[in-house]
């Protein structure tokens, strides 16, 4: 398995880099959604101007003449005339310069903050904190990363109070409930055994991945089987997973992918003596219905030494995507492609660049059938939420864009990997462990959320503020896509009241803000290209009263002026289920005392009556107390005006429960 610190270098040599004895886990040998082209212009994530054209040349760059220019300039702060010769010398890095010339690039950061943009200059930051080895103050480095990045992982709600949003919303008819996360596959596929690499194919009708079901324990050792399995769509459910008997052999067979016709298969291979080395990527193409070629080596020129494996194809499908650990990379493992040329043949394998690849492992690429995006696991990319988390990144004008995290509604505590998408983009098949390990890995299937989405590139940003500017704190934002219920991450706003997301545009949202000392606030919007929005909230104060509940005279009937002011009501004791509420009537003091009395209580009750039926709220979280005219505001009424300031409702929110003592006898509790 793959540990951290020192040892992980050590492991490396003895281990793939995803655990123990087997392909990956092997010794080594000595909505329906219209097609688009993405844009720099429609993605709303950072690419950096900067072309690095020596990623697959010479592993160090060095020029004696630049490199001394460079550093007496830098010696004597002459920033203008060191900007453009900086630059000049990074864009010629070789893979080992970002290991060890870090500084250079932390310098360039900052002179492209003054000279270009904090935009352009922050995924320079990035690249620092994902190459950096030793020699600089990184505190300082990830201070001003911080500084300029807008999702940091204190920003998302948590798992577990997610699913008590959740919960909430489905009390109420506007809020659409989520239609699942985190499912398994259930018994059909998955075993008792390691399942993982999951891919479909065939129109979503097929979906292979990779079991160790067939060990074998001897009593002794345990002899570990990887072989490939597969199993079809049938009824809207997955069928009983069968062996792909053409392709598995004595050795291990794994991390299969099917191209959309479902007549080629690549997959990878390990422990085979014809191999270059501990795994090899291999290809295979169907002959008939069940028929499949014998497995072919894709060759020295796309495999290594070492451990190539988890192929998958571009959108054409005349690239191939793969994951190694060869010499001369970043990091631990590295995302490489190669390009099809004529009669089958495969070009020399590079590597996907500084991007996407940093100084631990990214493994599991699997590239969108539709669209330019690619997704894959790592360990080594900013925003983490747990061991190996899955991310995207856009290929814009043959550029990669700075990976996104997918959130936390797909990647949580443990371990994710092997992620894939079916063609329309609904459905996410991907391996996770509910541990840091790579044990008990299953199989996983359910719609997927918007963060992973390829066309969730528009930018709906807001802030929200109370009347007065001031800021509320620990506020939760929700947005419900509203056209097809893809589920959406909620986020806390920020120190400063701001939030972002990234949303799929031309549909119909509901944005939600809920806080423990604001009454909700909703707003519908349709996304038409980015956009802002500002939000007022009202505070919830100890004591509140709302001037649209003027009930007529003589009366207790609940009118339909009242109906919004008390669905804010509503509203927060669902979504705050720990607190309660004390519904206190008033008159003014003309009439007959005792019939006063009576009629301030049967309006406090009337009101107990709507809120308890309307937001289903237990009864006894409601308080009605009727005090006719005895707690006036204006002691002396003597105008009309006076009289109607006395005639109020005023309610009271809190946790804890009222003193019997305080409550009239014709009170509720």
């Amino acid at each position: 398995m793959i540990k951290r610190g020192s040892i992980l270098v050590l492991v490396l040599f003895c281990f793939t880099p995803l655990a123990v004895n087997g392909q990956f886990f092997g010794k080594k040998k000595k909505r329906k959604t219209e097609k688009v082209e993405l844009s720099s212009d429609s993605v709303s994530i950072d690419i950096t101007n900067l072309v690095f054209k020596n990623i697959n040349g010479d592993p160090v760059y060095y020029d004696k003449k630049l490199q001394s220019k460079i550093e007496e300039l830098d010696k004597t702060q002459k920033w203008e005339e060191l900007y453009p010769l900086l630059t000049e010398y990074v864009s010629n890095f070789g893979t080992q310069n970002f290991a060890h010339q870090t500084y250079y690039l932390w310098r360039l950061a900052k002179l492209t903050e003054i000279f270009g943009s904090p935009a352009q200059a922050k995924p320079l930051y990035a690249l620092v904190l994902k190459h950096h080895r030793k020699g600089l103050n990184i505190s300082e480095v990830l201070a001003r990363y911080d500084s300029l990045d807008g999702n940091k992982k204190q920003y998302f709600v948590p798992l577990d109070y997610y699913y008590d949003l959740v919960e909430f919303r489905r009390q109420v008819d506007t809020l659409i409930p989520p239609r699942g996360v985190l499912t398994t596959m259930g018994p059909m596929v998955n075993s008792d055994h390691e399942d993982y690499a999951p891919m479909v194919s065939k129109g979503d009708s097929l979906l292979i991945f990779t079991s160790k079901r067939n060990s074998v324990n001897t009593g002794i050792n345990k002899y570990i089987n990887e072989d490939i399995f597969i199993t079809s769509l049938q009824n809207n459910n997955w069928g009983k997973a069968e062996m792909f008997e053409r392709i598995n052999s004595r050795y291990n067979e794994g991390s299969g992918y099917l191209t959309r016709s479902g007549t080629e298969l690549f997959f990878s291979r390990c422990e085979s003596p014809e191999g270059f080395g501990n795994c090899d990527l291999y290809y295979s193409q169907l002959q008939g219905d069940t028929l499949w070629t014998e497995p072919e080596n894709l060759g020295e020129t796309v495999n290594s030494d070492g451990w190539d494996s988890h192929p998958t194809l571009n959108v054409t499908e005349d690239t191939l995507y793969f994951s190694s650990d060869r010499r001369g990379g970043f990091g631990l493992a590295d995302i490489y492609y190669s390009v099809k040329r004529g009669k089958g043949k495969w070009s020399k394998a590079m590597n996907l660049g500084p991007i996407v690849n940093t100084r631990l492992n990214e493994v599991s690429p699997f590239f969108h059938p539709q669209h330019n995006v690619l997704y894959f696991s790592s360990n080594g990319h900013l925003l983490n939420f747990g061991d190996y988390d899955i991310y995207k990144s856009y290929k814009i004008e043959g550029a990669w864009s700075e990976p996104v995290n997918i959130g936390p509604l797909v990647n949580g505590k443990g371990t994710e990997f092997y992620f894939s998408i079916d063609n329309k983009s609904e459905y996410i098949y991907y391996a996770r462990s509910e541990e840091e390990s790579m044990k008990n890995l299953d199989l996983y299937s359910f719609p997927l959320p918007m963060e992973g989405q390829p066309l969730a590139t528009t930018r709906f940003t807001g802030k929200i503020q109370t009347l007065t500017g001031k800021i509320p704190q620990n506020a939760v934002v929700s947005i419900i896509d509203l056209d097809e219920g893809v589920e959406v991450a909620p986020k806390f706003a920020r120190e400063d009241g701001t939030f972002e997301f990234d949303l799929i545009n031309n549909r119909n949202y509901l944005l939600i803000v809920q806080g423990d000392d604001i009454f909700r606030l909703e707003k519908l919007f349709f996304l038409d290209g980015d956009m802002e929005y500002t939000g007022i909230v009202e505070r919830v104060a100890s004591t509140i009263e709302f001037a649209s509940l003027e009930f007529k005279n003589g009366s207790a009937e609940i009118l339909p002026e009242m109906h919004t002011d008390l669905q804010k009501v509503i509203d927060f004791l669902i979504d705050h289920p720990t607190f309660n509420l004390n519904i206190s009537g008033h008159t003014d003091s003309s009439g007959n005392a005792l019939l006063n009395l009576k009629l301030s209580q049967q309006r406090a009750d009337a009101i107990k009556r709507y809120i308890s039926n309307t937001g289903n709220i237990e009864e006894s979280r409601i308080f009605a107390i009727g005090y006719g005219s005895e707690k006036p505001i204006v002691k002396e009424e003597k105008t009309d005006e006076d009289r109607k300031l006395n005639r109020r409702v005023e309610f009271e929110i809190y946790r804890d429960p009222p003193k019997k003592e305080d409550l009239s006898s014709t009170g509720n509790y």
